[in-house]
C-alpha cells in the first residue's frame, strides 16, 4: 500500500525536506564534535596550566606548615594538587592521581596525608594503570614552568604536570575531565525542532503553490477528454508550470483542428457523393434488362443511405452542443418513455437521481442507438442506469441472438455489419455503434459488448466527476 506522504505533493515535499535537515544536522555535529572537544580540553588545560603557575608562585613563599591547605584550597572539581619528595614514577604517579581525583575535596580536607597508598579507580579508567603512559615528559608549552614535565592520560581526557620547587621538592598536579560530545541537547534538539515546523510550513506552501496550478491543469484534461470546451489562463509563476498551461493549449488547439478538419472532410465527401449517385441512378433508369437495372438501383440505394449516413455522422461532429449537468436517470427515462409510446417494448429500470455533466443531446442520441439496435434484432429491450465502481454504467440488454465474442470489436467499425444473425438484410449502414462509441469517447467513456446468456449487453460506461 502506498504511504500517506507518497500521495501528495506536499507530503513527499516535507518528508525530503525533513530528511534533508536531519542529514544535514548530524553531519555537521558529527564534523564539529570532535573540535568541540579539541576547544573544551585546551581551555580545561588553559585553566589548569594558570592555575599551576600560579600555585607554583604561592607555595614559594607559604610556610611548609601551610602548603597543605594552600594545595587543597586550590583544588577544584576536576583537578588536584599534591607535593612530593622526587619526581615520580609515572606508574605511581597515575596511582597516586587516580587515588587524590576520586576523592571529593571534603575528603582531602579529612586526610591524613597528601600521598595516598589506596588506589581506586578513577570512573571509566582500569584500576591497573594506563598503558599509554611510559615516560614523563618535557613541557614547554609555558615559559613560566622551567623545567616541568607532563603527562597526558586517559586519551587525552587528563593531564599532569610535574615542576620542581626551589626548595627540592615536587609540586604534583593532575586533572581529569571527561568531554563527551553532546551532540542531541536540549537545546540542539529544540532548535532542530524550530527549524523543522517552519520548513515544514514553508514546504506545504511551496508544495501547494506547485501542485494548485497543476490541479487545475489536471481538471483542463479531464474536461478536454470529455469533450468540454476549456479555458487556461497561464499562471505567472514559475516559468515552468507556464510553459506547461502553454503547451496544453496548444495541443487543445491542434486536437481541435484536426477534429474540425476530418469532420470538414467527411461532410464534404458525403456532398460531393450526392451528384454522381443521382446521376448513376438517372442512368439505371435507361437500362433494358430490368433484373440488371434492379440491381444497379438497389446498389446506388444503399451508396446513398451510407452517404446521407455519413453526412449525419459529420453533421453530430460539427455540432458544438454545450455541456451541462443533467439527471442522468431521468433523461434516459424519457427516452425509453418516447420509444414506448411509439409501441416499442422498451423497460427502463429507474435508479434514482444521478445528476452528471454531459453533452444531452449527443448521449441520448448514443443510447438510441443501442436501444434501437437492440430493438432490431431482439424486438425488446432492458435499459438501467447505476453507478459502478469507477464509473456510471448505462446497460442496455436483449434476448437476441447476440454477436460471436470475437466479433464485439469488429461492429464498432463504420460500415461493418455481420452477415449471420446481423445480417444486411435487417441492419442499417453499419454506423449506429460508430456513433454511439463515438460520443461515449468523446465524454471520456466507452461502450463495452457482452453476452448477456442469452442475447447482448451494451454498456455505455462516463467516467464519474
Amino acid at each position: 500500500m502506498t504511504t500517506w506522504w507518497k500521495k501528495s505533493l506536499a507530503g513527499q515535499f516535507i518528508v525530503f525536506i525533513l530528511a534533508a535537515l536531519l542529514m544535514g544536522q548530524t553531519i555537521a555535529f558529527l564534523v564539529s564534535s570532535r573540535q568541540r572537544e579539541v576547544a573544551i580540553r585546551q581551555a580545561i588545560e588553559g585553566d589548569f596550566v594558570s592555575r599551576t603557575v600560579a600555585l607554583s608562585g604561592v607555595l614559594q613563599t607559604v610556610p611548609n606548615d601551610m602548603r597543605r591547605n594552600v594545595l587543597i584550597a586550590s583544588s577544584t572539581g576536576y583537578a588536584r594538587f599534591w607535593l612530593s619528595d622526587g619526581l615520580p614514577d609515572p606508574s605511581r604517579w597515575y596511582r597516586t592521581a587516580k587515588a587524590n581525583l576520586d576523592l571529593s575535596i571534603m575528603d582531602l580536607i579529612t586526610a591524613n596525608n597528601t600521598e595516598l597508598q589506596a588506589e581506586p579507580s578513577i570512573a571509566g579508567q582500569p584500576a591497573d594503570g594506563d598503558e599509554s603512559i611510559t615516560s614523563w615528559q618535557p613541557f614547554k608549552a609555558v615559559d613560566a614552568i622551567p623545567g616541568a614535565q607532563f603527562v597526558h592520560f586517559a586519551d587525552q581526557e587528563g593531564m599532569g604536570i610535574a615542576q620542581r620547587l626551589d626548595d627540592g621538592s615536587w609540586l604534583n598536579a593532575a586533572y581529569y575531565k571527561e568531554t563527551p560530545p553532546n551532540l542531541w541537547s536540549t537545546q540542539s534538539m529544540l532548535s532542530i525542532g524550530i527549524t523543522a515546523v517552519i520548513l515544514s510550513i514553508i514546504g506545504a506552501l511551496v508544495a501547494n503553490r506547485i501542485a494548485r496550478p497543476l490541479r487545475e491543469l489536471a481538471v483542463s484534461a479531464e474536461a478536454l477528454g470529455r469533450g468540454e470546451e476549456t479555458s487556461i489562463s497561464p499562471p505567472g509563476s514559475p516559468d515552468d508550470i507556464r510553459q506547461l498551461y502553454e503547451a496544453f493549449d496548444r495541443m487543445q488547439l491542434r486536437l481541435r483542428r484536426f477534429v474540425d478538419d476530418r469532420t470538414r472532410m467527411l461532410a464534404a465527401i458525403g456532398h460531393d457523393l450526392r451528384t454522381p449517385l443521382t446521376t448513376l441512378k438517372l442512368r439505371a433508369e435507361f437500362v433494358q434488362d430490368q433484373d440488371l437495372q434492379q440491381k444497379i438501383l438497389a446498389t446506388v440505394d444503399e451508396m446513398q443511405s451510407m452517404t446521407e449516413a455519413t453526412l449525419s455522422f459529420a453533421k453530430s461532429e460539427a455540432t458544438s452542443e454545450p455541456t451541462r449537468a443533467v439527471d442522468l436517470a431521468a433523461l434516459i427515462g424519457s427516452l425509453c418513455d418516447d420509444l414506448a409510446e411509439l409501441d416499442y417494448n422498451v423497460d427502463f429500470r429507474d435508479s434514482g437521481r444521478i445528476s452528471y455533466r454531459c453533452r444531452p443531446d449527443n448521449l441520448k442520441r448514443a443510447v438510441r442507438n443501442l436501444i434501437e439496435n437492440a430493438l432490431r434484432y431482439a424486438g425488446s429491450a432492458a435499459v438501467s442506469v447505476q453507478i459502478a465502481a469507477d464509473a456510471i454504467e448505462i446497460r442496455v440488454d436483449d434476448k437476441g441472438p447476440g454477436i460471436p465474442q470475437t466479433q464485439c470489436e469488429q461492429v464498432f467499425a463504420p460500415f461493418y455489419r455481420l452477415e449471420d444473425s446481423r445480417s444486411r438484410d435487417t441492419g442499417g449502414v453499419g454506423l449506429g455503434l460508430s456513433i454511439s462509441r463515438a460520443i461515449a469517447r468523446q465524454h471520456g467513456g466507452d461502450i463495452v459488448l457482452s453476452s448477456n446468456n442469452p442475447g447482448l449487453r451494451a454498456a455505455l460506461l462516463l467516467p464519474l466527476a
